[in-house]
């Protein structure tokens, strides 16, 4: 009799709570369909009126990357700096002067490459593991120590040690930058606030080319051991305020700390009701176990992960073919082609200010294109402007005006390329991976970019180093059918994903929609018929 009266008991228990746990997923999906409403309604204005605090951090956060772009800028504009060249060069003759072999050219550039493959790999384990806040301090901690090395270096070998060195915690600050600001900013702000991590950049490579400028008539040490040192201006300040920084919410969620990931949102901004906001997340979160996304580096290729990893990879594999080997750094290529090194050096901050400015339109752009299309629009202007260089190049390439020429296309090709490719590479890598995978995914498509660049930086200095290929200008055919590939890879395979939530970019890519039908599908995630989720208008 006892043995039947508590089982009875027991059944009623689990019965309670099942009807409370029932109840409770009813009660989060309300309040996740409620935070989804308000994020569609929220227009930009609004966002920034109630969310300064997620654009603050999220703003700090990505500052870091002006580190990198600083560096990429210097180390390769040091080829062509005189006092540099004589130092770790040789003399090639009397027109050439001192040069960087070819090889020590291109492990110099990958150098840093390598480092940063490593780091951005590091940076989806242990981001998953840690937070980003974590991550964030002791790669600025570590920066600090490495610029020692190169700012010290006696030989190329030493120098060559430290780009490896100092590229490992840009590695983490390339990857965690655009995933930061994808999960700490509204809908309406996620696009704006990726894209800036492009201008960053961009910020980082007009210092440099700044700097460069005013010690590019330099004959001592100094001329290329103060810019070594200029970058430990950065990360102390950094780490003062960042120390303060709140952790992404998503990573609390993930981590099922749903009383810390609602302290975040609080701290990240103004919203009335974190709880609606926090549910959302939670939902998403269960939507992908229910896809079956899960957190490892391995599930980034299972399922329709795997598709949604191809693209993130080859989004950011295409900057480093579409020219940026050769127009990204331009000082380089502005002496070969044959201009005086005073004004190769003063018409790379140019450039690299158009490049600013550039980045900025493309807030405006995005906004009203979306990123497909300025994708596409961008690789179609880059793959025109370098064949037109080719093409210069081929008629002209040995008077004057054919070098001013070629120096005008490229500045041309620098505007074009932070007005669509640059930036906008940022929204797509923030938005197309899932939630779940997002550092791992956005890891893995920076070190796919890593990986291009290494082979681009081999690549480059053998067709443009006159003692090697000397094809100068020439160098544009190769790389402009480069950038043609990957226009046709984007056709095809690049899906909009503007003013989708990430929850519908999950249904999106879990009923295998086509890329060129993203943005036609109206998506319903709260659908109780689950073909009823994703449907078309006229169908």
């Amino acid at each position: 009799m006892s043995t039947t009266n508590e089982k009875q008991i027991r059944e009623e228990k689990e019965e309670i709570a099942g009807a409370q746990h029932d109840e409770s997923i009813s009660k989060t999906n309300d309040l996740a369909q409620q935070a989804a409403i308000d994020e569609h309604d929220l227009g930009v204005r609004e966002a920034i009126r109630r969310y300064p605090r997620a654009i603050m951090w999220s703003v700090l956060v990505s500052t870091a990357i002006i580190m990198e772009g600083y560096d990429i800028v210097l180390i390769s504009s040091f080829f062509g700096l005189p006092s540099f060249a004589k130092k770790y060069g040789h003399f090639v003759d009397d027109a050439s002067g001192y040069q960087i072999s070819a090889p020590w050219q291109a492990g110099l550039s990958n150098g840093t490459s390598i480092g940063t493959l490593m780091g951005s790999l590091a940076n989806g384990y242990f981001v998953f593991r840690y937070g980003y806040r974590k991550t964030l301090l002791v790669s600025l901690c570590l920066i600090v120590a490495f610029i020692f090395i190169p700012f010290f270096a006696p030989s190329l070998p030493v120098l060559l040690l430290g780009q490896i060195l100092c590229g490992i915690p840009w590695g983490v600050f390339a990857t965690m930058a655009p995933a930061y600001a994808s999960e700490v900013c509204p809908m309406a702000l996620r696009g704006y606030l990726t894209v800036y991590v492009n201008l960053c950049w961009a910020f980082g490579q007009l210092i440099a080319a700044g700097v460069l400028s005013g010690f590019s008539e330099g004959t001592s040490q100094w001329s290329y051991r103060i810019p070594f040192a200029i970058q430990w201006a950065w990360p102390i300040p950094l780490f003062a305020v960042l120390f303060f920084a709140p952790e992404s919410p998503y990573h609390h969620v993930r981590r099922g700390e749903i009383e810390q990931a609602e302290n975040s949102v609080r701290r990240l901004g103004s919203a009335s009701h974190p709880s609606q906001s926090v549910a959302l997340m939670i939902h998403t979160n269960e939507l992908e176990k229910e896809i079956d996304a899960g957190t490892s580096y391995l599930d980034c290729f299972r399922g329709i992960d795997l598709r949604r990893t191809e693209i993130v990879c080859m989004a950011f594999i295409t900057q480093p073919f579409c020219g940026s080997a050769m127009g990204g750094t331009p000082t380089y290529f502005f002496l070969q082609a044959g201009l005086p090194t005073s004004i190769s050096f003063k018409m790379s901050v140019g450039g690299l200010g158009l490049a600013a400015v550039g980045t900025l339109i493309s807030w405006k752009l995005l906004h009203t294109f979306g990123r497909r299309t300025l994708y596409l629009a961008g690789l179609a202007g880059l793959t025109a402007i370098l064949w037109t260089v080719g093409f210069i190049s081929v008629g002209a390439g040995t008077s004057t005006a054919g070098y001013y020429a070629q120096a005008t296309m490229m500045l041309l090709w620098l505007f074009v390329y932070y007005m669509t490719v640059g930036p906008i590479c940022y929204a797509i890598i923030g938005e197309i991976s899932s939630t779940r995978l997002r550092n791992k995914s956005i890891s893995l498509s920076r070190s796919a970019y890593y990986v291009g660049q290494i082979i681009c930086n081999v690549i480059n200095p053998y067709m443009l180093n006159p003692t090697e290929g000397d094809w100068k200008g020439k160098t544009g055919f190769f790389w402009g059918g480069c950038s043609f590939v990957f226009f046709v890879w984007t056709w095809f395979r690049l899906p909009e994903s503007k003013d989708r939530s990430f929850e519908e970019l999950d249904l999106l890519f879990a009923q295998k929609v086509k890329a060129r039908d993203f943005s036609k599908a109206v998506v319903d995630p709260y659908a109780e018929n689950v073909d009823a989720r994703v449907t078309f208008v006229g169908k």
